[in-house]
């Protein structure tokens, strides 16, 4: 294939170069950041070869090529576009531009979160081989193994302020390691460490005629995000005013020390307050709803999708996992996104053109493995019919999550992958998030056969 030769058919395609702002790439689309995405030819550039699929989602114009095909595509199509020399974080702000206020929101969230996955996901699974090792009594109950493990396991959520605080600078605009510097505060050994404390009782401090309750915010989640959000505008503002020669010494001290107390006496509080809220919030939903709360939920949740919010999620599973130490909502989400796999597959099968085919077998599988982009706006949505019945797959598989009361370790897997998080939290967890699975997909695979779905003809 001529990568070169593909990429100077698709720029014009796609509106010309004074049309394209910026450009990345992830395992299999290549994502777009357009200054009119009317001015895109959107069949042209979906019957050529070597797409796979094209759609905008989020604030991005996301071209469908492949694992292997989309590196190579990109690495003509920045040359070709004059795009060398702008940056993932210029492409990142660029597609933020693009979105409305919550959507906006959304993918600040998501930008935080995401990276903090491997920490998250990491700490389940070793608290799934802790509890392994105590149920089936493995070692000793004093044994070394269970202290280092317990230790291993737990390090992820005792320092989550830290490192959100990190993460959250650094999407801010603030320096991120002052922001590690805010979530340490928080988590500061003078504090009395509430995880795992369910009855813990702290002192108090004088200050200022105020009474200051010693408690730290290790696990928390909404406390050291709103803390970061001050501290980077102190931060911001200060290095507008201070001159430069004393920026270095004058700007980290009064941004520290600023938001250090701005946060123990009021961020800190509220924050909790706040949290807790949210949880109890949505466990009176989750115990009052039951499967009806999984239908509806599972139902809608491809639809949420769609607009990008869902990225805010991961905010609200990790205050659950914080405060109750496991997240009932991500089952839900997998069902969701397992349907839509399983009504991509009935396309598959059902279709008679090629290129659909092409299109609908390896977007299936990549929603399988918790990515739906590609099988959402590729191939269901494209068809309408096909997207529905995937919403009724999802209604169905939700229900039977919530209904058998299917919960995760972690955040951030779905599908296949998750069945990582989803095993230590005990055998029978496992077999119903699976009976959920299949019904899911089952469900949605049949409800696309009979609904049908017209394709163009060529």
């Amino acid at each position: 294939m001529n990568y070169q030769e593909m990429v100077k058919q698709l720029i014009p395609l796609l509106g010309g170069k004074e049309n394209i702002v910026s450009a990345v790439h992830c395992a299999t689309r290549l994502r777009l950041v357009l200054r009119d995405e009317k001015k895109v030819d959107q069949k042209a550039i979906e019957n050529m070869d070597g797409v796979k699929g094209a759609f905008a989602s989020s604030g991005q114009y996301q071209i469908i090529f492949g694992t292997g095909v989309v590196n190579k595509v990109y690495e003509q199509f920045v040359k070709e576009a004059g795009l060398q020399h702008v940056s993932a974080d210029a492409h990142q702000e660029a597609v933020k531009q693009k979105m409305n206020p919550i959507a906006r929101l959304a993918k600040t969230l998501s930008n935080i979160f995401v990276p903090i996955i491997p920490a998250i996901v990491a700490s389940g699974l070793l608290m799934g081989l802790l509890g392994m090792m105590k149920a089936f009594k493995w070692v000793a109950a004093d044994s070394a193994w269970i202290v280092l493990l317990d230790m291993f396991s737990s390090a992820a959520f005792i320092i989550l302020p830290i490192l959100i605080g990190y993460s959250a600078a650094k999407e801010f605009g603030g320096n991120p390691f002052l922001g590690a510097v805010i979530g340490g505060i928080m988590t500061h050994p003078t504090l009395l460490n509430p995880w795992g404390l369910a009855n813990a009782k702290p002192e108090y401090l004088h200050f200022l005629g105020l009474d200051i309750a010693m408690i730290g915010y290790q696990g928390t989640v909404i406390p050291i995000l709103l803390a970061t959000y001050v501290m980077s505008q102190i931060e911001k503002n200060l290095r507008k005013v201070v001159p430069h020669s004393v920026d270095l010494l004058v700007t980290p001290f009064i941004t520290v020390i600023l938001t250090g107390f701005t946060t123990i006496l009021a961020i800190g509080p509220l924050g909790n307050m706040l949290g807790k809220g949210i949880t109890t919030t949505l466990n009176f939903v989750y115990d009052t709803g039951g499967a009806l709360a999984g239908l509806i939920f599972g139902g809608l949740y491809s639809m949420i999708v769609i607009t990008g919010v869902h990225h805010s999620f991961h905010a609200i599973e990790a205050g659950l996992l914080a405060d109750i130490g496991k997240n009932y909502l991500l089952p839900i989400w997998s069902m969701a996104n397992v349907a839509q796999g399983g009504a991509g597959l009935a396309v598959f099968f059902k279709s008679r053109h090629t290129k659909t085919k092409e299109i609908a077998l390896p977007s299936a599988f990549s929603a399988f493995l918790g990515i739906t982009e590609p099988v959402i706006f590729g191939v269901n949505l494209k068809y309408r019919k096909p997207f529905i019945a995937a919403a009724i797959g999802g209604a169905f598989g939700g229900a039977y999550v919530v209904f058998t009361n299917v919960v995760a370790n972690a955040y951030g897997l779905t599908g296949i992958p998750m069945i990582a998080i989803v095993a230590p939290m005990g055998m029978e967890n496992l077999v119903n998030y699976l009976i959920g699975f299949a019904i899911a997909v089952v469900t949605a695979f049949v409800a696309t056969l009979l609904l049908g779905f017209k394709e163009e003809e060529k």
